[in-house]
């Protein structure tokens, strides 16, 4: 998801502008696989400096122009102040990765999922 975006706003652009972008997932074992996949990927070499992959807790504080949460496990969506710290992060862009049947089950993310798609009707 995170290369397809690089791909549409163009590596002269990222890399001008400095487009720094956050990864949040819960979970320690997502945060080290994704780093470790950022790491082999060449697709991500000219932007690694502007890359960030972490917890929730370890973007506490902190901003970027882009964040990409994980939400693929259910456990994390209980918490919701963990996730207004996550999902304020982002200065520019939020993309929310996750399966939106098991998001809808909790009644915050429904909404959020509905005014989602109202803004893609607009």
């Amino acid at each position: 998801i995170l290369k397809a975006y690089f791909q549409k706003i163009g590596k002269e652009r990222i890399l001008a502008e400095r487009i720094d972008t956050g990864i949040i997932s819960p979970y320690k074992g997502q945060v080290q696989l994704l780093r470790a996949l950022l790491r082999r990927d060449a697709f991500f070499k000219p932007y690694r400096h502007l890359l960030s992959v972490n917890t929730v807790d370890g973007f506490q504080g902190q901003e970027r122009d882009v964040i990409l949460i994980s939400l693929v496990r259910s456990n994390f969506l209980h918490d919701l102040r963990r996730m207004n710290v996550a999902i304020t992060r982002a200065r520019m862009k939020l993309i929310l990765v996750g399966n939106s049947h098991t998001l809808c089950r909790t009644p915050f993310y429904k909404l959020l999922y509905g005014y989602i798609k109202s803004l893609d009707a607009q």
